[in-house]
């Protein structure tokens, strides 16, 4: 089975139930990559839950990402980190992680930047927001030709990001997408659990 969900974390992370909940949501075999994303944390409280994280990521074979934050990538030896246009500059983050580990970049709904992320050496390009998010304000919406045009102009995964669930993730993945982003789905879901709601995703 291809593994093509590249799941986020929820906002805050309270207790020990949100790890046996991520450990029995990567058990499905549907994850690829973990990004956690935690924006208002001290640096060692993240640094503690990105160890608890790593060992689960790392029993499940599922990549672990770090928003925003290289250091702390390097710190807990995390598979890379994820960096948007107004985060850390690639060439910085590059230069704390090293060649071999993973630099994925946002790039909205941009053909310019993505180029421009491809020239940099980025490992994967990330579009969005295909749909309204609960997650983050919709401030650059993407559409779905921007899948079509990366697919022939860019040879590397790209991730689909913003508002994507078990309705809508199809069209998106036809489109061209290689991995569906998703959060609020998954963790804020009023009628599902975390493992109910990814076993929707087939």
């Amino acid at each position: 089975m291809k593994r093509y969900i590249y799941l986020i974390s929820p906002q805050k992370i309270k207790g020990n139930r949100f790890y046996s909940e991520l450990d029995r949501v990567l058990k499905s075999n549907k994850v690829k990559y973990f990004q956690l994303r935690i924006k208002k944390i001290s640096t060692l409280n993240l640094i503690k839950i990105s160890k608890k994280i790593k060992k689960i990521t790392k029993k499940n074979k599922v990549k672990l990402l770090i928003n925003d934050n290289p250091f702390v990538a390097k710190a807990v030896n995390a598979d890379g980190c994820h960096i948007g246009q107004k985060d850390m500059d690639f060439m910085n983050s590059r230069q704390i992680l090293g060649r071999k580990k993973i630099i994925g970049m946002t790039c909205h709904n941009s053909r310019k930047l993505a180029l421009n992320a491809k020239k940099m050496g980025v490992n994967y390009i990330a579009f969005g927001s295909f749909f309204k998010s609960p997650t983050k304000k919709t401030t650059n919406k993407a559409n779905l030709a921007i899948l079509r045009w990366s697919k022939k102009k860019i040879s590397m995964p790209i991730v689909a990001i913003g508002g994507i669930n078990s309705s809508n993730y199809k069209k998106i993945l036809s489109n061209g997408a290689d991995f569906i982003a998703c959060s609020s789905y998954v963790w804020n879901n009023k009628k599902l659990s975390p493992v109910s709601a990814i076993s929707k995703f087939k």
